[in-house]
């Protein structure tokens, strides 16, 4: 073999890294065709500028069935490294569409993991970009060994370092499951999809006509099955998306959330607050108002904006410091707790407890929804994911009761037995075991029959009862309200309880794991 110059090796060097990056943009074009960004533009447009460096670029598969030994694979369809966001480490991997259908492999498998494995290692998020049509089925079982790698330090990084992913086309069968393991799930209006069976199987199978759309697209999981948490008209915008949410978090559980300078100078008293919520505890009023006069410049990032929305989530800053609000929004459903809410607030409460993020809970619940359907789809069950999830948290909890507290959902929505290190609440707000209209029907109910009158007699009835226990006060003499606050004092006082609560240390039974009801 001759003997070779330095020069020669590195020009055939590059002309391996020039079919691996798609150098003449042959590939690039497929998805541009289909108005979509290559996996190499999405990690570009996705970190801080020339600061990804890939890993494995030169990996390939070693099929040998079906022709496959004939068969070149660059990066075996998938793109993986590391890189910034905001100046901060992230990991990535993006799938290559227009290479073998992005079909994930053996090898296709093993950079993943390794990404994986280095992310938890290094304690800093990790973000895929998925958009690939499955298991390549030449490979066989070593597919399936692949996914379940995956899946496997999906589990095991839950809660350690957040995983976000992103789904830029089609994400289907067993491939679903690793997002769905992840804390955040991003998606694109008519781009993505997420199912486990296509419509040919399910037509040929159930015999239902579906369309794609209709069956996995992004409006569908963010507004019906809650697969979805953000979902955004472009492909540009949903990258910007996620650069902003990581924005909010810490690089691992062992981290602080990242305190940023936000320019905001707050009114000295902010007298607005007082018309936002009214006192007739009949009317409605949009609670994202309340949230956005608490954060600073009214920055509020709400996740899951579509879904279960008498329940609203989401992030924000107070004084720099990342925060998270769980709201109940009266405006739909009366802002009444049922399954999908319940689920919906427990999972993000674990969420932030696990990444130490406060909470912030503004109550404003009438109970839990009344109806077969709730109890015969298990709404004591799902209900109980939000006590649990609350009652484990061990963040700085602050609760305001805005309005109505009534029942079960008073507990629920995180009172002082659920460890609210602060338990505030308005003027106007309503802490009992029901409203008093129900309550005096049910134990008063012989005296208002009998009565001369029994609509006069309820009248008073309902009346005594509302001075007596439709207030704050009651709940303030025991203690399970620390102060009555006026609404303009709400930002201000949770500012001052975040700032006690900064170095705050929780210390709970040593277990292996609690068995949430899931």
């Amino acid at each position: 073999m001759a003997e070779r110059t330095i020069e020669q090796l590195i020009e055939e060097l590059k002309e391996k890294e020039a079919i691996i990056t798609d150098a003449l943009g042959t590939r690039a074009k497929k998805q541009h065709e289909k108005g979509k960004l290559s996996a190499r533009e999405r990690i570009d447009q996705l970190l801080d500028q020339n600061t990804f460096v890939e890993i494995d670029a030169l990996a390939k598969h070693r099929c040998t069935h079906f022709g496959m030994d004939k068969v070149d694979i660059p990066a075996d369809a998938v793109v993986t490294g590391y890189g910034n966001i905001d100046g901060r480490p992230v990991f990535v991997f993006s799938q290559d569409f227009s290479i073998a259908g992005g079909s994930l492999g053996e090898i296709h498998a093993q950079k993943i993991v390794k990404m994986q494995d280095m992310a938890a290692r290094m304690r800093v998020p990790i973000i895929g970009i998925n958009d690939s049509g499955g298991a390549r089925i030449q490979e066989g079982v070593d597919s399936l060994h692949g996914y379940g790698m995956i899946f496997f330090r999906n589990t095991r990084s839950s809660g350690v370092v957040p995983q976000i992913s992103i789904i830029l086309g089609p994400c289907a069968g067993g491939a679903v499951y690793s997002p769905a393991i992840t804390d955040f799930i991003f998606m694109v209006n008519r781009v993505s999809n997420m199912y486990i069976t296509g419509p040919q199987v399910i037509k040929e199978v159930m015999g239902e006509e579906v369309g794609l759309e209709e069956l996995g697209g992004g409006m569908v999981h963010n507004k019906v099955s809650g697969n979805g948490h953000f979902i955004y008209e472009t492909e540009k915008d949903c990258l910007a998306g996620v650069r902003r949410l990581l924005s909010f978090l810490p690089p691992s559980n062992l981290d602080q959330p990242p305190v940023r300078e936000t320019g905001w100078d707050p009114p000295a008293s902010d007298l607005e607050m007082r018309n936002i919520v009214p006192t007739n505890p009949r009317k409605s009023y949009n609670v994202k108002d309340v949230i956005k006069r608490i954060l600073d410049n009214g920055d509020f990032m709400e996740v899951h904006e579509l879904y279960a929305q008498n329940i609203v989530v989401g992030f924000g800053r107070i004084c720099g410091q990342t925060v998270a609000l769980i709201a109940n929004q009266a405006r739909v459903k009366a802002g009444c707790l049922d399954i999908n809410a319940s689920d919906k607030g427990a999972r993000f409460v674990r969420f932030c407890d696990a990444f130490n993020i406060p909470l912030i809970t503004l109550v404003d619940c009438p109970g839990y929804l009344p109806g077969k359907e709730q109890e015969h789809g298990g709404i004591i069950r799902h209900g109980a994911k939000l006590l649990f999830a609350y009652a484990e948290a061990t963040v700085p909890k602050v609760t305001v009761t805005l309005r109505k507290a009534y029942g079960g959902s008073y507990i629920a929505m995180c009172n002082k037995d659920l460890g609210a290190d602060i338990a505030l609440a308005w003027p106007q707000s309503e802490i009992a075991v029901m409203g008093a209209a129900g309550a005096i029907n049910i134990i008063l109910r012989r005296e208002i029959e009998s009565a001369a009158d029994p609509a006069k007699r309820r009248q008073e009835l309902t009346e005594d009862y509302e001075k007596l226990f439709s207030n704050p006060y009651e709940a303030a003499k025991r203690g399970l309200i620390d102060e009555v606050i006026t609404p303009e004092e709400t930002r201000p006082r949770i500012t001052s309880a975040l700032a006690l609560l900064k170095n705050k240390r929780e210390q709970t039974y040593f277990k292996k794991h609690g068995n949430i009801p899931l």
